[in-house]
């Protein structure tokens, strides 16, 4: 019985040390306790006084959200996000799942194009796409988001979800935001999930939570953002971090009418 009781040790012991050195000893349900990051350099801030007083910008390293439902403002939150990281000079990546994209939208935000890496998607109906042609776009998307993050040299990669149908966004394997975890974690990049509902987030990540409404007055060929009224709850345990607060109009900008 000692014998079997000391192989058993053995082979706990082994598979702790791979488990270590493949960097899966600390998983997004890990039970570690939290890691003090009090450093302004762990973390890509909104450039937006309300936003950053409560959670000090997204950290480095980790795997974050922001999720709300259409015109809740999440999409506006992640332009002025890209925008602060590319005017202070970092590289961002944009994986565009639907293309989706506004570009009057990420001018008026402050994105320097030259500084982004706008990875395009393709475009669709989400009322009309049945489950295999989104499974098939969200998995090239998926694909691209792996890559960017295994180049390295980004400070923000965002990818936008928020028109995917939520069917199939729950029907992705949850290894799916493991590996994307596994790739992130130590380094200064910080990955930025953008959806309709929470999704998943790392350890020390955040879930940015939107709620609020935006207005828009139209003419015959533009539409323009008049008002951002959007109430921002974010949550996480392994800050302590748990907070809301509002967000008023950042910016207004013409868009085309479709």
């Amino acid at each position: 019985m000692a014998n079997m009781a000391n192989m058993a040790n053995s082979a706990l012991a082994v598979l702790e040390t791979a488990l270590r050195e493949r960097k899966l000893d600390r998983t997004l349900t890990t039970a570690l306790p939290p890691l003090a990051r009090t450093d302004p350099a762990a973390f890509i801030p909104f450039d937006h006084a309300a936003i950053d007083g409560l959670l000090g910008g997204m950290p480095r390293g980790q795997l974050s959200e922001i999720a709300g439902a259409p015109s809740s403002g999440r999409t506006t939150l992640l332009l002025q996000l890209i925008g602060a990281a590319t005017r202070r000079g970092e590289i961002a990546a944009l994986i565009d799942t639907c293309d989706r994209l506004d570009v009057a939208a990420a001018s008026a935000a402050g994105i320097d194009f030259d500084r982004l890496l706008w990875i395009r998607g393709e475009s669709f109906d989400s009322r009309s796409l049945s489950a295999s042609p989104a499974e098939r776009i969200v998995d090239r998307a998926v694909k691209a988001l792996n890559l960017v993050l295994q180049a390295g040299g980004f400070a923000l990669v965002a990818i936008d979800l928020a028109d995917v149908p939520p069917r199939v966004l729950k029907g992705l394997p949850f290894t799916t935001w493991l590996r994307v975890q596994r790739i992130v974690e130590g380094s200064d990049t910080a990955c930025l999930l953008v959806g309709p509902e929470p999704l998943a987030r790392s350890a020390n990540g955040l879930t940015v939570l939107c709620a609020g409404q935006t207005t828009w007055s139209a003419s015959m060929h533009t539409r323009r953002l008049t008002g951002l009224d959007t109430r921002v709850r974010v949550v996480s345990p392994r800050r302590r971090v748990d907070g809301e607060t509002r967000v008023e109009a950042i910016a207004e900008y013409d868009t085309p009418r479709h």
